[in-house]
């Protein structure tokens, strides 16, 4: 990897992870964007999607195995809580805890992407970053850096319930509260029709009790039931 500064990875890797790579540059790799090769043709050959590949398989594996050691729910328990300890969302937030995205190769435009596109990518560079791990340190160092950033979330997650489906979950919520069962509503869409944004409102009874956008409906309506649960949940906390 001709030009790349080596030394801010390894400085990286030892101040979050707590040790070096024998190997840098299956690090570079993989917080390597495949957008940054079509701008760096020259000096770069290789991008993390393979890494992120193999470290998929190892972060479901690790979260598998503690979840069916240290708890005894059913199996569609288990499988609701490792489905949000391993969703984008939770890896891409570990990620933007270790700072990941100050390391990332990547394009001039996915760097002033949307939210949604960068979350994404710290997402993809955590399970590379796996990947490049388990070749690296083997497969107890990759157990600890996930136990360390992703496992030690669950207690959060159970906590306030993220793990749960929003929309049935809100549902149970405003049955139980309101009398009534939610609504969602299109309030506005943007964009082309190939890049759209969506953006809904979810309503019980008359009250808008949540608003939520995304690339489509579906997932415009999981952010605005998000969105209404922390409502009520902030409007019980007041009483």
């Amino acid at each position: 990897m001709s030009g790349v500064l080596i030394a801010p990875y390894q400085d990286w890797a030892r101040e979050k992870l707590g040790y070096e790579f024998n190997d840098v540059e299956l690090l570079i790799t993989a917080l390597t964007h495949r957008s940054y090769l079509n701008e760096h043709k020259k000096s770069a050959s290789e991008h993390n999607e393979r890494l992120e590949f193999l470290g998929d398989a190892v972060l479901e594996l690790v979260v598998t195995d503690a979840l069916f050691r240290n708890h005894q729910e059913a199996e569609g328990i288990l499988t609701a809580w490792r489905s949000a300890l391993v969703r984008t969302e939770s890896i891409g937030a570990a990620g933007e805890r270790l700072d990941y995205e100050s390391l990332i190769r990547m394009s001039r435009g996915e760097k002033h992407g949307s939210a949604r596109a960068r979350q994404q990518i710290l997402a993809n560079a955590f399970e590379a970053t796996t990947g490049a791990i388990y070749l690296d340190q083997g497969y107890d160092a990759a157990k600890k850096y996930i136990e360390d950033n992703i496992l030690s979330t669950l207690s959060q997650i159970l906590e306030d319930q993220s793990w749960r489906d929003p929309k049935s979950y809100l549902q149970e919520i405003s049955q139980a509260r309101d009398g009534f069962t939610p609504v969602y509503k299109v309030l506005t869409e943007d964009g082309p029709d190939h890049e759209k944004t969506f953006t809904l409102g979810v309503f019980v009874g008359e009250k808008k009790m949540g608003e939520g956008s995304g690339p489509s409906k579906q997932i415009a309506q999981q952010d605005a039931a998000k969105a209404a649960i922390k409502a009520y949940k902030a409007a019980k906390r007041k009483k």
